[in-house]
């Protein structure tokens, strides 16, 4: 007679709970592996998602005071003088930008101003960081003249006497930004390139375009060396000792102003002042020419740089905002 297994109680409870173990190990282990892949870490994405309408955001009485001919036109004239003309945009998160126009018997006004949001594509590069180097290289481009030296100024100060300035890695002093140069792939365009005929024909780059938007000008337009297109050694030439190209303090995260004088056809000159800003993962290009309708008259330079900076600073506290 075949005798019956008995299992007891104690054993088969032993036997289901070493199970159990078992399984949840393996599981608990899958889950940390997961959680471990999911803590990549991604750059910061930019300040600013969007961008800010840019005929609507220079003030009626700076366009009047910018704009002076305007005044001289019949109301329904002026009004769309100071509307002013969307640039032509593919993408209005990424750039946007507007241009005036308006002659008058005594000169003709051109106005822009250029808004572009930088977006890095790279994981490990911020949206600022992007930016920052986008702005670098627009300012090596301008080719701002080097700092001057007060008269009263230590000629060795600063400098390494056996090297002439020369770092300690033997590398010497240079005026271009950190960064400049490593932005071949960003839709703006350096302002040496960026500072054509305010006013011109203009459309703005699409998001992704590449080196040849390098060509064009702060929306697009082709450049006619009207500003910047000579850097330092031409536009710093022609503008007055102490208003010559240089870097500005105070507005934005970095700043730089070019100014420069180009004679338009055969006989008038153009004066054409350019204020570029980066603040965060946004840069602000504002250009302001004035051309004399005499030959013997001769575009002001210090107000034209105070007029620009002044709707430079403006443009800055509403992006602050």
């Amino acid at each position: 007679m075949q005798r019956k297994v008995y299992v007891t109680g104690v054993a088969l409870l032993a036997a289901l709970t070493a199970g159990c173990t078992g399984g949840s190990g393996t599981d608990g282990s899958t889950a940390d592996a997961k959680a471990g892949e999911a803590n990549t870490s991604v750059a910061a994405p930019g300040k600013y998602r969007t961008l800010r309408e840019p005929c609507g955001s220079v003030d009626r009485g700076i366009l009047r005071d910018l704009l002076p001919g305007a005044a001289t036109l019949p109301e329904e004239q002026q009004e769309k003088a100071y509307d002013g003309t969307a640039a032509v945009t593919y993408d209005t998160d990424r750039r946007v930008g507007c241009k005036w126009k308006v002659d008058s018997p005594a000169a003709t006004h051109h106005l822009l101003v250029d808004f572009e949001r930088v977006v890095s594509y790279d994981a490990d590069v911020s949206d600022d960081d992007r930016a920052e180097e986008v702005f670098a290289k627009q300012e090596t481009a301008a080719d701002l003249p080097a700092p001057t030296r007060s008269p009263d100024a230590d000629p060795d100060e600063g400098a390494d006497p056996d090297d002439g300035g020369a770092t300690e890695d033997g590398e010497g002093d240079s005026s271009a930004s950190p960064g400049s140069g490593s932005s071949d792939d960003s839709p703006t365009a350096p302002p040496s390139k960026a500072a054509g005929k305010p006013g011109g024909d203009s459309t703005t780059a699409t998001p992704d375009s590449s080196a040849d938007s390098a060509t064009e000008g702060p929306t697009g337009g082709a450049s006619d060396s009207a500003t910047g297109a000579g850097g330092g050694s031409g536009a710093g030439a022609q503008a007055p000792e102490g208003l010559e190209p240089r870097t500005l303090a105070g507005l934005g995260d970095a700043a730089f102003l070019d100014d420069a004088l180009v004679r338009s056809g055969s006989t008038a000159q153009r004066r054409t002042v350019s204020v570029v800003f980066r603040t965060s993962n946004v840069i602000v290009t504002v250009q302001y020419s004035e051309q004399p309708t005499t030959t013997n008259d001769l575009p002001d330079s210090k107000e034209l740089q105070e007029k620009t900076q002044a709707l430079a600073r403006r443009l800055a506290e509403q992006f602050s905002d």
